[in-house]
């Protein structure tokens, strides 16, 4: 049993590490409004893998993983929420442009919180990611409901620490992501990424 969730830790980290649109979302908002908002973000992005993975565990996530109709209204929707980040991230590079804000002060309107939640809550991946693959790294001998609530807070915890860690880092060089032109480039990358991963979320399959 220890093999094994070891084994699944491992796992779990490597999926955690590959970036998506969790890190592109959290970079966005860190070099935008700062560190804080940056953790806020994470929390909310937590929250929601809280939600999938409590969804995963009553068997509801299974039903919107086989569900083709609900499954595309979840990743419209994300696309969608994702694509608006994009937008508002590259139109913030054009009035950072025209305009020298006060260094550290707070970019972005609304709540950094919610836009993690939101964005995460709104990728249907995770749903078939913890249908599909937790089940086959939940360890034997315990109930499966409690492996998988058990994989689903490790998860949870690795993505805290590995973003955590991210947005410190972001941090540690404010002072040159808060030069004018690094800020415009960085916001520009951003917003194409998340706009790129609007369109992949929007083309994915179930």
């Amino acid at each position: 049993m220890l093999f094994q969730l070891l084994t699944a830790v491992g796992v779990l980290a490597v999926l955690t590490m590959v970036p998506g649109p969790d890190m592109a979302v959290v970079t966005r908002r860190a070099i935008a409004s700062g560190w804080r908002d940056g953790l806020r973000t994470i929390g909310g992005i937590t929250a929601g893998l809280l939600i999938w993975g409590a969804l995963t565990v009553v068997g509801l996530a299974a039903v919107l993983a086989a569900s083709t109709t609900a499954y595309t209204v979840v990743k419209l929707a994300g696309a969608l929420y994702l694509g608006f980040l994009g937008i508002q991230t590259l139109l913030q590079s054009r009035r950072s442009h025209t305009a020298s804000p006060t260094p550290g002060a707070p970019a972005l309107v609304g709540n950094p919180w919610r836009t993690g939640l939101i964005s995460n809550v709104f990728n249907p991946k995770i749903a078939v990611f913890y249908t599909g693959l937790l089940p086959t790294l939940a360890p034997s001998g315990i109930s499966p409901h409690v492996g998988m609530a058990l994989l689903v807070l490790i998860h949870a915890v690795l993505t805290l620490m590995w973003l955590g860690s991210y947005v410190l880092v972001l941090a540690k060089a404010r002072a040159f992501f808060e030069k004018p032109t690094v800020r415009r480039t960085m916001d520009r990358i951003t917003g194409v990424v998340l706009i790129g991963f609007g369109i992949k979320v929007a083309s994915s399959q179930s």
